[in-house]
């Protein structure tokens, strides 16, 4: 329920930002355009498909729409990709705020064939977060492979965050 109210926001957002400059002549169009849009990510995470939903939304709007996305507090599992989704050079990090990355967890009990399914799916899910998660910053696949194996929470100061390309900007 929570994804369904940011994406709709996001879409909100970016359509009260439109705006219309006039044709440069009689037979002309109007050019249309976007106001950027700041969204504000301070989560302990989430799970992995509103995670890419949400994604997904940003990818599309930011084609349009600059976003700035602006870490605060904690920004830590699902929030991560999210933060870095943001528009290149506009990604914003607080000064105190505590990034955390983990791989992706599961929760599913009952027979085994279906818990040799969930992890299938779970590893399905892994991949695609890494490949996200490579094509918004500055990692690289073995790097990120290197954080998930060592099967803790892995926790990064605002400056480490900018390092790797998670955000740009500590403010």
């Amino acid at each position: 329920e929570k994804s369904s109210d940011i994406i709709y926001g996001l879409y909100a957002l970016k359509e009260m930002g439109r705006f219309e400059e006039p044709p440069a002549s009689k037979r002309g169009k109007p050019k249309v355009g976007f106001h950027p849009m700041d969204f504000l990510i301070s989560t302990n995470g989430g799970s992995a498909s509103d995670m890419f939903a949400i994604y997904d939304v940003m990818r599309e709007i930011r084609k349009e729409c600059v976003i700035s996305t602006h870490g605060l507090g904690k920004v830590m599992s699902a929030g991560v990709l999210l933060l870095a989704a943001g528009t290149k050079g506009e990604r914003k990090i607080g000064k105190h705020c505590r990034v955390m990355i983990h791989g992706v967890i599961a929760g599913n009990s009952g027979p085994m064939f279906n818990l040799e399914n969930e992890m299938n799916e779970v590893r399905e899910t892994q991949k695609r977060y890494i490949e996200a998660l490579k094509a918004e910053t500055k990692m690289s696949t073995s790097q990120i492979n290197k954080f998930l194996e060592r099967h803790v929470d892995i926790y990064l100061s605002a400056e480490e965050a900018v390092k790797l390309g998670i955000a740009d900007i500590v403010v």
